[in-house]
């Protein structure tokens, strides 16, 4: 008998992803969209482009406690993956209220519903690096202390506690992945990684002359979303929830983003790249490698897809996208 997930950010990056590999492991899949969704829209539709017809839809909307209560009473889900956010941590700098509103108060009207209706739903939140901030440790693992710096990531350190106090008070089986930057070519534009790979195209084939970025050195784990949301499955797989870290253990600059992504197509990144101050962040976190020991030891988790892999499926994915134009 299939299994029944409930995804909520479906549309995005890792919900796209987790979706084809919930399908592709027989799961009958469900997503929560908002109310001016339609499968036509391909804006909102094209990271789904693989499997668009096998996942069923849900206008709902994640504020409205009535709705969740009937999604659940009607579905009857056997895993949640809670992953909508307001993700863009830039944005969370100007837009403070509404972000801690979209990344906290869903996910405690999710946790209070599903502990109400069937506390035996496992159920994933989607944690951040940025919930530690600029943390003073070398390496970072589930014990480090939270020193978040931005409204994005406290409204995740407070969802990692609710979730946290629902496994801990109602036995729920609720779990955290904390989760380092994880990129592919399904990210938005206006993420450093995707803004560098789609320009980098766009200059390899005539369009685009400059590549103005902010500051080169900052530092980041970077890892592809396929390992990552393959690890939010084995969290919701294990007997016991816990809480992860998820990452690669390795850092990167922008500097060597750049670097690596014109070089994949025989440019040199120096010959373009600017660095502009209107693009650096009042306040960048010094990045910090994941310790994985955990997932690696529990989960049987490690990441599969390096950072050059990454890089070029990026930057190819670019091409081919604007070759196809």
């Amino acid at each position: 008998m299939s299994k029944i997930a409930l995804i909520t950010g479906i549309t995005g990056q890792d919900g796209s992803y987790l979706a084809e590999l919930l399908l592709k492991k027989n799961y009958i899949v469900f997503g929560i969209v908002r109310n001016n969704f339609s499968k036509r829209d391909i804006k909102k539709t094209w990271r789904l482009k693989n499997c668009l017809g096998d996942i069923k839809f849900l206008k709902k909307s994640l504020f409205d406690e009535g709705e969740i209560k009937k999604i659940l009473q009607n579905i009857k889900p056997d895993e949640i993956y809670h992953l909508a956010a307001q993700a863009y941590d830039g944005y969370s700098f100007q837009n403070q209220l509404h972000t801690l509103n979209v990344n906290f108060n869903t996910t405690k009207l999710i946790l209070s519903v599903t502990n109400k209706i069937n506390n035996k739903i496992k159920f994933f939140f989607a944690g951040s690096s940025e919930m530690f901030g600029n943390t003073i440790n070398k390496k970072i693992n589930e014990n480090t202390l939270f020193s978040p710096s931005s409204a994005y990531g406290i409204a995740k350190v407070a969802g990692y506690h609710l979730t946290k106090n629902f496994r801990n008070n109602y036995n729920m089986h609720s779990s955290t992945g904390i989760l380092f930057n994880h990129e592919s070519p399904r990210r938005d534009l206006n993420f450093v990684t995707r803004k560098i790979s789609h320009s980098v195209a766009r200059i390899k084939i005539g369009l685009q002359k400059k590549l103005e970025l902010g500051n080169l050195d900052a530092q980041r784990d970077w890892g592809h979303a396929k390992d990552y949301v393959y690890a939010m499955w084995l969290i919701n797989q294990q007997k016991k929830p816990n809480d992860y870290v998820i990452g690669t253990g390795n850092i990167n600059t922008v500097e060597n983003f750049a670097k690596k992504a014109f070089r994949y197509v025989g440019l040199n990144y120096k010959d373009f790249v600017v660095s502009k101050k209107k693009y650096k962040r009042a306040k960048d976190n010094s990045c910090k490698g994941a310790d994985i020991s955990r997932a690696k030891k529990i989960l049987k988790w490690s990441p599969k897809i390096n950072f050059d892999n990454l890089v070029a499926d990026m930057v190819e994915s670019d091409l081919r996208q604007l070759y196809n134009k």
